[in-house]
């Protein structure tokens, strides 16, 4: 006889109770909610930690900083002369997150933390120069974060971007709201470019993650 399979809330639940975090993410996340800007999960956080680990990521950027938990995560995988760059407009957002990684003990040359609008900020980065882009934006800017990350993005690198699910709207037919349609815009865009190998990680509120070919399978 099968087992009856666990409601997905279960599952999610179950995930991020298994993940424990150190007094710098607690102290991070409680900044996070009194900014109000969104922090990942801690179970999407480790699956941020994992990838920067496998991928021996030393050089990553980040697209939303918030209050600096996603960047923890990532700094948690990556090597000790690895660089975190991290993008944000709002300057509170990174006084919070230096906090976050001095809390955590993180050399100051391990951050670039750069303050203006992702989009701008982006176009100026080198091409095929990073292991690593997270994009965890505003949603109606992922479709301009997904192609210039794919440009900055290395051979062999991994995209992950948050929110895959549009706060649950993506799989409805019937959501056509501007956010909704800008998300199925990114992740059409990830799904035709024969460069990159997608999957969906049911974690937190969705993680699309993308690896692109090495540059010998190109």
């Amino acid at each position: 006889m099968t087992d009856t399979p666990a409601p997905k809330s279960d599952l999610n639940a179950y995930a991020d109770a298994a993940i424990m975090e150190d007094d710098a993410l607690r102290a991070a996340r409680a900044r996070a909610e009194e900014l109000g800007a969104t922090a990942v999960s801690p179970a999407t956080g480790a699956l941020l930690s994992l990838l920067t680990r496998i991928t021996d990521a030393r050089h990553v950027v980040e697209i939303g900083t918030g209050a600096g938990v996603s960047g923890l995560w990532l700094l948690a995988g990556m090597p000790d002369g690895g660089v975190l760059t991290t993008i944000d407009p709002e300057p509170e957002h990174h006084r919070a997150a230096r906090e976050a990684f001095a809390d955590a003990q993180i050399a100051p040359g391990r951050t670039r933390l750069i303050t203006g609008m992702p989009g701008d900020v982006l176009t100026r980065l080198a091409d095929e120069s990073y292991d690593v882009v997270f994009v965890d934006g505003p949603l109606l800017s992922y479709p301009v974060f997904i192609t210039e990350g794919v440009r900055i993005l290395r051979p062999g690198g991994v995209l992950v971007v948050a929110n895959a699910s549009a706060d649950g709207t993506v799989a409805d037919p019937a959501s056509t709201d501007p956010r909704t349609l800008a998300v199925r815009e990114a992740a059409s865009l990830i799904a035709e470019d024969d460069r990159l190998l997608p999957a969906v990680v049911p974690v937190g509120t969705g993680l699309l993650a993308a690896a692109k070919a090495r540059s010998d399978e190109l």
